[in-house]
């Protein structure tokens, strides 16, 4: 026996609408946003400069929270010694956000050792209250800033 094809129709149409309003009505998802890279000098070493990496997390489960995140990337440069070309160079990463919704504002500051592979992870949460958040990251010695901003659920 064949199904018609007006009833083969409208249980596709069904399933579909069925689908949409599952998926539409999942829970919002955890979100990883990257911050644009902070290019920076750094001390300890004659001449030393790389990248700073940075990001956010955020997840429905910790309402109100992100973890905020920096790690450097290989850096280049120059100190007289044994291992002239791959001195170990530090700076403080500082992320500087402030809450748009509340106007609740704090830095995540951290200070970062890195080296010819790079640096470890550094992260941290914070308790930025939910809603739409700026950050500014920035370094202690000449760097370029970078901006971006990104959401905190309730």
């Amino acid at each position: 026996m064949r199904m018609p094809t007006s009833v083969l129709a409208a249980s596709l149409l069904t399933t579909s609408v069925s689908l949409t309003m599952i998926i539409s009505a999942a829970p919002a998802e955890a979100a990883v946003i990257e911050f644009p890279q902070v290019p920076s000098f750094y001390h300890d070493a004659m001449l030393c400069g790389g990248n700073l990496r940075s990001w956010a997390e955020t997840d429905p489960r910790w309402p109100g929270r992100a973890i905020l995140n920096v790690q450097a990337l290989p850096v280049a440069g120059f100190d007289p010694g044994e291992y002239s070309f791959a001195p170990m160079c530090e700076t403080t990463a500082t992320v500087a956000w402030r809450n748009m919704n509340t106007g609740v504002a704090g830095e995540y500051r951290v200070p970062v050792l890195a080296g010819f592979y790079g640096s470890e992870h550094y992260a941290l949460f914070q308790d930025t209250g939910p809603g739409h958040i700026v950050v500014t990251v920035y370094t202690d010695m000449a760097n370029i800033p970078s901006h971006s901003a990104f959401d905190v659920p309730a």
